[in-house]
C-alpha cells in the first residue's frame, strides 16, 4: 500500500509546487482538479486544498463539499482552501482593501504541532485578493502577521488546519517545515517514497501488468525515455524492444554516441538510419509548424515500418511525466494545442497497440533521481534538454544537408568547449542557431560574405523561466574564434541575451 496526500487543485499557480515539496519529503501526493475529486482510497492519508486566482465569494469555482474530508482525514488548507474552510463553517471572507502580496512576518504563533520548530519572525508569502475578516467559534487562530490576524487557524476536535499563506514557495523560509509538520505531525505518514521504493513498486505493477507480452519503445535518448526503458527492462527483460532513429538532425555523432550507451546499458535497442528521408521530405519548407508536422509524420512512418518487422507487439512505452498528466486534469481543463512535434503523438492509433506510461507520476527531477537509483551513465542523465525536431528549428528557413553540417559542428565546439571548461553542469539547455542572413567579413586579404551563427544558452529550474546564462566574456570569444576559424561557411558569432519571457528558449 502506497501512503500519499490527496491535493485538491483549485487553480493556483503553485498547486505543483506543493506536490514537489511533498515528494522531496518522501511523501507520495496527487493532484486532482477540484471539478473532478476522485473519492479517496485506502492509500489516501491526508488532504490539502490549494490555493487559486479565483474567490470565494465570486461563484467560479464549484462549491466542493468538504465533509467527506473533514474529520475522517488530516486537512490542510491553503489561502483559498483556509477561505473555503471558514466560509463553508460560517466566517466571513471578504475582499481586502489593499491586495495581500508578498512577505510578512508570522507576529503570533500559538501552536506546537503545526509551527513546530517556526519561530516568530518567520518570513511567509501571502498572494490573495480575500481575507478572512471572522471564523466560527470552534475555530482557533493560531497564527498572525502585522496585516492578517487570521494567517492560520484549527478547528477543535479534529485534525483541521488552515493558512493564509502559500508554505511551498521558497519566499516562505519555514515552508518546508510547516509542511513536514502536517504529514508527519498531523497526518502521521512514514515518509517512504523514494526513488528505490518507486523502482521496487513499479516494476512489480508493470511485471503484474505486462506478463509475457512484447513491449516497443521509441528512444530520443534524452532522459525520460532512457530513465523509461531501464525501468521497462527490469519489468519485461528480453521482451522490451527498443526504436532509436537518427533524422540526420541529431547533434554531431550523438546518434552513434547514444546507440553505443545504450547498447552498453544492455537495453534491446534497433537504430535506424533514415537521414536522407527526412531531409528529402524537409527540402525547401521554412515554416516552423510546417517543420514540426513533417518530422512527426516522417517519424511515425519510420517507427511503423521498422515496429512491423517485430511480431506480436502489445504494448508501446510514452515517457509521460506528471506534469503532461496534470496539465491534462487541471482546474481549465485540457490544454487546447498538443505539441505537433510530440514523436510518438499518432503511434497508438496507427499500430493498435496499448500504452504503458512507466514515469507518468514523476517530476523531471524525479525522473533523473530514478535514473541515478537504476545506475543510468551521468552521460545521459546530464544531458541538456533538446528539441523534439532537433536541430530542425535551430536551423531558421529551410534546411539543407549543408546547413545541418555546419550547425552541427558549430554547436559541437560550443558543447565541447562548456564541458571542458566545467560550466556544462551550471547551463540548464546550450546550443548553437543557424541564421538566415548572410554578412561581409575579412578572411586573410580576401572579403567574405559568409553565414552568421548564434549561441544561446540559459539557466532555469523547469524550462518555464529561464535567463541568459552569463558566460564569460573570454570564454565566448574563445568559442567564437574557434567556430569562425574550423567551420567554413562562418565568419560571425553572436550571443544572445534575452530572457523567457519576453523570448522563448528556442528560436522557432
Amino acid at each position: 500500500m502506497e501512503e500519499k496526500v490527496l491535493i485538491i487543485d483549485f487553480g493556483s499557480q503553485y498547486t505543483q509546487l506543493i506536490a514537489r515539496r511533498l515528494r522531496e519529503l518522501n511523501v507520495f501526493s496527487e493532484i486532482h482538479p477540484c471539478t473532478n475529486i476522485p473519492k479517496p482510497d485506502a492509500d489516501c492519508k491526508a488532504v490539502i486544498l490549494s490555493g487559486s486566482p479565483f474567490s470565494v465569494n465570486d461563484g467560479i469555482l464549484p462549491d466542493v463539499d468538504l465533509k467527506a474530508f473533514r474529520g475522517k482525514y488530516p486537512l490542510l488548507g491553503v489561502c483559498y482552501g483556509a477561505q473555503l474552510l471558514a466560509k463553508q463553517n460560517g466566517g466571513n471572507v471578504t475582499a481586502s482593501k489593499t491586495r495581500e502580496y508578498g512577505r510578512a512576518k508570522l507576529k503570533v504563533v500559538d501552536d506546537n504541532i503545526l509551527f513546530n520548530d517556526i519561530p516568530l519572525g518567520s518570513q511567509v508569502w501571502m498572494s490573495h485578493g480575500d481575507t478572512i475578516q471572522t471564523i466560527p467559534s470552534n475555530f482557533k487562530v493560531i497564527a498572525s502577521t502585522d496585516s492578517v490576524n487570521v494567517a492560520a487557524f484549527k478547528i477543535d476536535n479534529e485534525p483541521t488546519y488552515a493558512i493564509q499563506f502559500h508554505p511551498e514557495v521558497t519566499h516562505s523560509t519555514d515552508g518546508k517545515t510547516l509542511l513536514h509538520n502536517f504529514i508527519k505531525n498531523v497526518a502521521g505518514l512514514s515518509q517512504s517514497w523514494t526513488p528505490t521504493h518507486f523502482i521496487d513498486t513499479t516494476v512489480s505493477e508493470l511485471k503484474v501488468k505486462l506478463g509475457s507480452d512484447k513491449v516497443l519503445i521509441g528512444l530520443s535518448g534524452g532522459v525520460d525515455s532512457s530513465v523509461a526503458a531501464v525501468l521497462m527492462k527490469q519489468a519485461v527483460g528480453e521482451n522490451l524492444f527498443g526504436i532509436f532513429i537518427d533524422n540526420g538532425l541529431l547533434r554531431k555523432n550523438e546518434f552513434e554516441q547514444v546507440l553505443h550507451a545504450y547498447k552498453n546499458m544492455g537495453l534491446n535497442v534497433l537504430g535506424v538510419n533514415a537521414k536522407k528521408r527526412f531531409l528529402d521530405e524537409l527540402k525547401g519548407i521554412s515554416d516552423p509548424e510546417k517543420k514540426r508536422k513533417t518530422i512527426g509524420r516522417v517519424f511515425i512512418e519510420v517507427f511503423d515500418e521498422e515496429a512491423k518487422k517485430i511480431k506480436e507487439v502489445k504494448w508501446l512505452v510514452q515517457g509521460t511525466i506528471y506534469p503532461d498528466v496534470i496539465e491534462s486534469l487541471s482546474v481549465k481543463g485540457p490544454s487546447a494545442t498538443i505539441k505537433s512535434h510530440h514523436n510518438v503523438g499518432g503511434l497508438p492509433e496507427k499500430m493498435d497497440l496499448k500504452i504503458v506510461e512507466p514515469l507518468r507520476m514523476l517530476f523531471k527531477d524525479e525522473v533523473r533521481a530514478v535514473g541515478t537509483a537504476l545506475g543510468i551513465d551521468s552521460i545521459i542523465l546530464n544531458r541538456h534538454p533538446f528539441p523534439g525536431p532537433g536541430l530542425a528549428i535551430r536551423i531558421l528557413g529551410d534546411i539543407t544537408e549543408q546547413k545541418t553540417q555546419i550547425l552541427q559542428d558549430a554547436d559541437d565546439i560550443f558543447i565541447s568547449e562548456l564541458k571542458d571548461k566545467n560550466l556544462y553542469e551550471s547551463v540548464w539547455q546550450a546550443g548553437a542557431i543557424f541564421l538566415p542572413i548572410q554578412s561581409v567579413g575579412v578572411m586573410g586579404d580576401e572579403r567574405t560574405y559568409e553565414h552568421v551563427i548564434c549561441l544561446r544558452a540559459v539557466t532555469s529550474v523547469d524550462g518555464m523561466t529561464a535567463d541568459f546564462c552569463h558566460l564569460p566574456h573570454e570564454f565566448l570569444g574563445h568559442v567564437a574564434n574557434r567556430i569562425i576559424n574550423e567551420v567554413r561557411g562562418i565568419n560571425r558569432v553572436v550571443y544572445d541575451i534575452s530572457s523567457k519571457p519576453p523570448a522563448t528558449i528556442e528560436w522557432e
